[in-house]
């Protein structure tokens, strides 16, 4: 659970009326007439509340080869915090939510050298799993000198697998592991059992458990985290968000999901190709995951500036008409010669229907859009006596199985080290993620309560894909 503190040092007073100036080097400072009564924090649960803490002074910075502990540069202090709402304009209101500034604390709630950490990875894959690996083992090991960290396998259902134990992770063990994709310590869907994953926490002496996985796997670990509080167990439980749906509430991006846009790119410059080069009016067509959130559809045409038509869940697909996306390719490929598509997984349910088959995780089936919209336009090009060359192009896993590029290893890098901090330092039930480029905790809870996120299709990311494609807009409202 989380709740909203009020810190007084953050009251700001009732500024006058935007009427002084002030020169400020060669630019102008004027005074807005906003202002803000108070800020909000969002309070992250600590075991400190619960237990008698160690009170260890951080000073685990290890800065040479001899392993010569010193204290951290910076030291986040227990009312640090990022505004969430950080843009300014008429109409909003005058307080504020914040959350908790991720990164090491002065004191540790964990005797580190006591310490043993468990890693699991669950759910589908994802850019970036292997990197994340490696930090949490680096920083548990080689800064905070952990006693132990175990690698669980196969996601919840390697708790209790017996005929897969757990692996004991080393610097040896993980050493160049960034580099690859996949994950090390594999992963599944489903298997969540809270009885006999807090079994295994007690039975192993965990002290910290590292839960990486998309808003279903944090669930899961909220559960075990409560539990654990439940039975008076000094058990830290921390979330590191993954998937390259970009679909987890409140957070800017998630990790893998720069590389997944990325590895689109390929896909669509096929795409390209095809289209350009099968004569007469050829058009490519890719499809690209994302479930039923648009975001790499969406972010893949802006990267890529070749694409004429964007196809996500959040805006209705109407095929004929005014508004209609074929007569929108027939004029593209009139004028141009060749037309490029590209359309999300999850997009066309209000043409096929919803499916009621999940999977292990819960996760409705999607239809086969792809399919069905190469259908679609080799139907109404026949009807109006042309011919055609759609060439489908389905990358599906090719986005999610390579390793991550520069921008996502220095953001998995963020997210195990500042995950370790906050476990350590006693932070519970908690996940770390990216909010207006700054790294967070927030309460788990807070997180699955609104995911998965949708794309806004009445805001700016949208605006920018249709000024990229010039298709007719059909999101609601327009």
């Amino acid at each position: 659970f989380f709740f909203f503190g009020i810190s007084n040092n953050f009251f700001l007073k009732n500024p006058k009326k935007a009427t002084s100036s002030k020169m400020s080097g060669n630019y102008e400072e004027t005074e807005t007439g906003y202002f803000f009564e108070k800020v909000m924090l969002c309070e992250v649960a600590n075991l400190s509340h619960h237990f008698t803490s160690q009170d260890v002074r951080n000073d685990c910075m290890v800065q040479n080869c001899e392993r010569m502990p010193t204290v951290w540069n910076k030291l986040i202090g227990p009312k640090d915090c990022i505004l969430v709402e950080h843009v300014c304009s008429s109409g909003k209101p005058n307080t504020l939510k914040a959350l908790l500034r991720a990164g090491p604390r002065e004191f540790l709630h964990f005797q580190p050298t006591e310490s043993i950490g468990a890693i699991v990875t669950c759910g589908g894959l994802c850019p970036g799993l292997n990197s994340v690996i490696h930090y949490l083992t680096e920083m548990m090991l080689q800064n905070y000198g952990a006693k132990k960290v175990l690698g669980v396998i196969g996601g919840y259902a390697g708790f209790y697998n017996k005929n897969v134990p757990p692996i004991d992770l080393t610097m040896k063990v993980v050493e160049g592991i960034q580099h690859q994709g996949g994950t090390l310590l594999g992963s599944s869907r489903g298997g969540f059992d809270l009885e006999k994953i807090i079994n295994f926490l007690v039975e192993n002496k965990v002290t910290n458990l590292f839960v990486i996985g998309g808003d279903g796997t944090h669930r899961g670990a909220d559960k075990v985290a409560q539990e654990c509080l439940r039975r008076n167990l000094n058990i830290s439980v921390a979330g590191i968000p993954k998937t390259i749906d970009n679909d987890v509430y409140m957070l800017d991006r998630c990790f893998g999901f720069s590389t997944a846009v990325e590895a689109a790119q390929k896909a669509i410059r096929v795409a390209v190709t095809e289209a350009t080069c099968n004569i007469p009016n050829g058009i490519g067509i890719v499809k690209l995951m994302g479930r039923s959130s648009g975001y790499i559809a969406a972010h893949a045409t802006m990267a890529s500036g070749d694409v004429d038509l964007c196809l996500i869940p959040e805006v209705p697909i109407v095929l004929e008409g005014s508004k209609g996306c074929l007569p929108h390719l027939e004029r593209v490929v009139q004028e141009k010669g060749y037309a490029v598509v590209v359309v999300a997984e999850g997009a066309g349910e209000e043409l096929l229907g919803s499916s009621t088959e999940t999977d292990l995780s819960g996760n409705k089936k999607l239809p086969k859009i792809g399919e069905f919209m190469e259908r679609k336009i080799n139907e109404y090009f026949l009807k109006k006596g042309k011919h055609c060359n759609p060439k489908y192009i389905d990358p599906s896993y090719m986005v999610r199985s390579v390793a991550a590029n520069a921008s996502d290893q220095i953001m998995c890098m963020q997210m195990g080290q500042n995950a370790v901090h906050a476990a350590m330092a006693g932070y519970t039930a908690f996940t770390v993620g990216l909010v207006n480029n700054k790294v967070v905790l927030i309460p788990i809870s807070m997180v699955t309560e609104k995911s998965p996120r949708k794309l806004n299709s009445n805001g700016r990311t949208w605006e920018r894909v249709i000024s990229i494609t010039l298709q007719p807009n059909t999101a609601d409202g327009v």
